[in-house]
């Protein structure tokens, strides 16, 4: 029987691989594997004998088991979450036996020494210099018995951080709640209650079908004016996977765990916390360093933030007769202030980004930029809603590919996410293997017929996700390890994400992101400079809210003891003059970028990446002084090669400083979020 996880040429057989597939390509896979390692313990340090051969096997691994995982996240089944589970120990134990391996170990030391290594170019150096520290961090230099523990602990780490997100996906899918009087949906917009209406229908229910999912959620949040049922969605998504639900569920105790064994291994390595080891990998020096750029971004955000919490509290009380304004109350008040301050609101804005149009003009800015273009084209599929695109250079040459999976659905994890599907690289007999790509979101789809319609803030998230995929897709660096996204610094991996979200606050690019889904007409501009007065409404308090984030991981990682987390959040919550929430609010338990996603002592990235991306843009908008044109092809072009062309092959403050001609500085950061 053919394998379709074991086929490595060309793209995945995504519509062809089932879960009886995967224990039989891993057997082989890890075997392959296992007799590279052997060989390689023998071979001469050279790159040719000793690398690449390594190199081959396991990116043939790395690409079978990156299949299977996206699988789990994208379209959940009992069946595929057994297999996939039941395979982490295999997984966990082989990467960190090749980590702690002795003889690759001095084989890269070797190879660090030789004459050959003097002779490399910066992105081999490169990869030599981070296997070594890699190696470090894996425990290759740990007496036997600390290696056994840190092995033990990076195999029930893999275990525990996959439960979580198991859990708050199991937690989302589980709850629903049917409504069946029609004046409880008051506020609610057409499209959502089409939506519902079918999703009820689904399940052979009465009424309108409202869940945790993001595209349910968010409109009741911010539109419902029946507010106890704005409370009830609010406990139920703030008490997912804790002890107020299904036990079996519950993330409390596996938090406690997470953080304890990512203490002990941290220790083990010899650093003082999980802190310190996170940013052995990273631009930032210290916690210190972090937390001291953290809190003074928060003293400048925090008298915005308590204006704008001032301005929400006396409407809720004179406009609205609300005694005191609750958490379940904030999204809503705040739409209700935006529509009256500045006469629009984001229903009527949504009309106007029809999806279609959206994806056509994003394509359009990215041709402008970079002189590429999107070819839809075949390749197999793991549902019908994913579209593939083939990336070509003007010429028509072969740049890579994309994949976009961008609606909601049961089974899939929320949130919006990038990654690879396999690296760009240059192979033996000197073809090229061409970068591939997939974007994943979660939207609303359409109904009715209708295309799906996007809120500005989904355009926004869809931009960034683009700049992700922009940074894989158009590395020119031919070794895998350092191409496109890989071996960028962790704190430098926004900067092309964030930078992109600028361009979708640009009249010269909307236009062509826009058409209203019933008269076809693009987005007036009186209606574009509405949306541009209120860019930076209460920008003071989303600000705040990402630092509480950024502060709350940095500091749960930097205490080496056990933590109660909740009293944690709350005080740092008190720190930053962030209102408590009910007592009943379980947020770290769902908190997937730090206990299940690479974030751990890493969220700070967003903000400290977003200082580079924001100055980047600001070359832009200088260029737009004299040519009149923010969409510019030459600074694009610098951006490219400056920035995305290199990937990992060199230390990101290296590449800004070669597009910039400087080091960056916080002013544009400030500016663009109203705080200067």
């Amino acid at each position: 029987m053919s394998n379709p996880l074991l086929e490595t040429n060309g793209l995945p057989r995504y519509d062809a691989i089932r879960p009886e597939h995967v224990n039989p390509a891993l057997d082989q896979l890890l075997a392959q594997a296992d007799a590279a390692v052997k060989a390689a313990e023998a071979a001469p340090p050279t790159w040719d004998a000793f690398v690449t051969p390594l190199e081959d096997t396991m990116e043939r691994l790395g690409r079978a088991w990156g299949v299977v995982g996206h699988l789990e996240s994208v379209v959940n089944t009992p069946e595929l979450r057994e297999v996939y589970n039941a395979n982490i120990p295999r997984l966990s134990n082989f990467f960190t036996d090749l980590g702690q391996n002795e003889a690759l170990y001095a084989g890269w030391k070797q190879l660090a020494a030789s004459a050959e290594f003097a002779g490399y170019d910066r992105a081999r150096k490169t990869i030599v210099e981070d296997a070594l520290r890699d190696f470090k961090l894996s425990g290759a230099e740990l007496p036997p018995a600390e290696k056994q523990r840190f092995k033990e602990i990076e195999e029930r780490l893999s275990e525990l951080t996959t439960r979580f997100a198991q859990n708050v996906l199991d937690a989302t899918d589980a709850w629903a709640l049917y409504v069946e009087d029609e004046a409880e949906l008051a506020g609610l917009p057409d499209d959502w209650r089409a939506a519902a209406r079918q999703a009820a229908q689904a399940d052979d229910k009465a009424g309108w079908k409202v869940t945790l999912k993001m595209p349910s959620y968010l409109p009741v949040m911010q539109f419902a004016e029946h507010r106890p049922l704005r409370e009830t969605l609010y406990r139920a998504y703030v008490t997912r996977a804790s002890e107020f639900g299904d036990a079996g569920l519950d993330n409390t105790p596996l938090i406690g765990e997470i953080h304890s064994l990512r203490q002990e291994a941290a220790r083990l390595l010899g650093f003082g916390s999980f802190s310190e080891e996170s940013l052995a990998t990273k631009m930032a020096d210290s916690p210190g360093q972090v937390l001291g750029f953290l809190r003074d971004l928060s003293d400048r955000a925090k008298p915005h933030m308590l204006a704008d919490r001032a301005e929400m509290e006396r409407y809720a009380q004179d406009k609205l007769g609300y005694d005191r304004l609750q958490a379940w109350d904030t999204a809503f008040v705040s739409e209700r202030i935006r529509e009256e301050k500045y006469a629009f609101s984001e229903q009527e804005v949504k009309q106007y980004f029809t999806e279609p149009t959206v994806i056509a003009g994003l394509f359009q800015l990215v041709e402008t930029l970079y002189g590429l273009r999107f070819v839809p084209a075949e390749a197999p599929l793991w549902h019908p809603d994913v579209r593939f695109y083939r990336l070509e250079n003007a010429d028509g040459s072969e740049v890579g590919g994309l994949y976009m999976d961008m609606y909601a659905r049961e089974g899939k994890q929320g949130g919006a996410w990038m990654n690879d599907v396999r690296g760009r690289r240059r192979l033996a007999d000197g073809s090229l293997q061409t970068p591939v790509a997939l974007i994943v979101c979660n939207f609303a789809s359409g109904v009715d017929g209708k295309p799906a319609l996007l809120p500005h803030d989904d355009v926004i998230t869809l931009f960034h996700e683009t700049g992700h995929a922009l940074h894989h897709l158009l590395t020119e660096v031919d070794e895998l390890s350092v191409s496109g996204i890989s071996g960028v610094e962790w704190d430098a991996v926004e900067l092309p994400s964030q930078f992109m979200e600028n361009f979708c606050w640009e009249w010269q690019v909307l236009p062509a992101l826009t058409r209203h889904v019933d008269t076809g007409a693009s987005l007036p501009r009186a209606l574009f400079d509405k949306m541009l007065a209120a860019k930076n409404f209460q920008s003071g308090s989303g600000f705040q809210r990402q630092l509480y984030f950024s502060i709350f991981d940095m500091t749960l990682h930097g205490q080496v003891e056990a933590v109660a987390v909740q009293p944690l959040a709350e005080e740092i919550q008190r720190e930053l003059a962030i209102p408590l929430p009910p007592d009943y609010n379980r947020f770290p338990q769902s908190f997937s970028h730090i206990f299940a996603g690479g974030y751990a002592a890493g969220y700070y990235s967003y903000k400290w990446a977003e200082v580079l991306s924001a100055d980047a843009y600001a070359a832009f908008e200088e260029a737009a002084k004299d040519s009149g044109n923010v969409v510019d092809p030459q600074v694009g072009a610098r951006f490219r090669s400056e920035i995305l062309a290199v990937g990992g092959s060199r230390p990101a403050a290296e590449s800004f400083a070669a597009f910039r001609g400087r080091a960056p500085n916080i002013d544009a950061l400030l500016r663009h979020n109203g705080l200067a």
